[in-house]
């Protein structure tokens, strides 16, 4: 039995293969991408934590190899960008997150995504848990998410955690000036409904009220439904 099979037989909503159609809708896989060299960094320079998940926006080394120059020329087409990670031990699902911009993952580890489309987000900046859908991510796979996916943090499928490669956007999930927050705040007193959602630089961001992290923060507490885990 393959794992994606042993998953699917743990938990109780599907659990779908990221080359499956269901994906189009939320990004494609990218092709002819030599990332070897960058697994080969994150293998042996970054921890999984023993609990909790650690999240790096930037790393300076990661972004003197030869891919992050292809990547930005060719996939953000000459546009500033960050090579970071997600590495941790997470296995719930109870918070969403998008960008304005595409987000590129490199999976340096096996591990599940949560997903969900932010046209679903509804007036009241509500999202119903159900309407998320889950997908398989294999080591050594690079996919985009485009700007309208709904995504957090990897989930676990094994004992050993997950590593994450995460490119964006130069300065997104960095923190909000004084000044930012201010325009935000504004602008949210005026009736725009999704500054309230704005958490970090280009990072809007809906939490289930359980969900501690996000809550202390400042989140959202948009997200309805249960308090998700996926088993492995």
């Amino acid at each position: 039995m393959g794992r994606i099979e042993e998953l699917r037989k743990k938990n109780d909503v599907e659990i779908y293969d990221i080359r499956d159609k269901k994906f189009e809708t939320y990004g494609r896989i990218v092709e002819k991408l030599d990332v070897d060299e960058l697994i080969s960094y994150m293998e042996n320079n970054t921890p999984i934590p023993e609990s909790g998940n650690i999240y790096v926006p930037s790393v300076k080394e990661m972004e003197e190899l030869e891919v992050f120059k292809t990547v930005g020329e060719v996939l953000y087409g000459g546009m500033p960008i960050q090579f970071g990670y997600c590495n941790g031990r997470n296995n719930t699902y109870n918070g969403f997150e998008y960008h304005k911009g595409s987000e590129i993952n490199v999976a340096v580890t096996d591990f599940m995504l949560v997903l969900g489309h932010s046209w679903d987000i509804g007036k009241d900046n509500t999202y119903s848990i159900d309407q998320a859908e889950v997908f398989y991510i294999e080591k050594g796979i690079v996919f985009e998410m485009f700007e309208t996916t709904l995504h957090l943090s990897p989930l676990r499928v094994s004992d050993e955690g997950f590593r994450d490669v995460i490119i964006l956007p130069r300065g997104t999930n960095t923190p909000l000036s004084d000044e930012e927050k201010a325009a935000r705040d504004e602008a949210f007193a005026k009736g725009n409904k999704e500054a309230r959602l704005l958490l970090l630089k280009n990072k809007w961001v809906i939490s289930h009220p359980e969900r501690e992290p996000l809550m202390k923060q400042g989140a959202f507490p948009g997200v309805i439904g249960p308090n998700k885990e996926l088993y492995y």
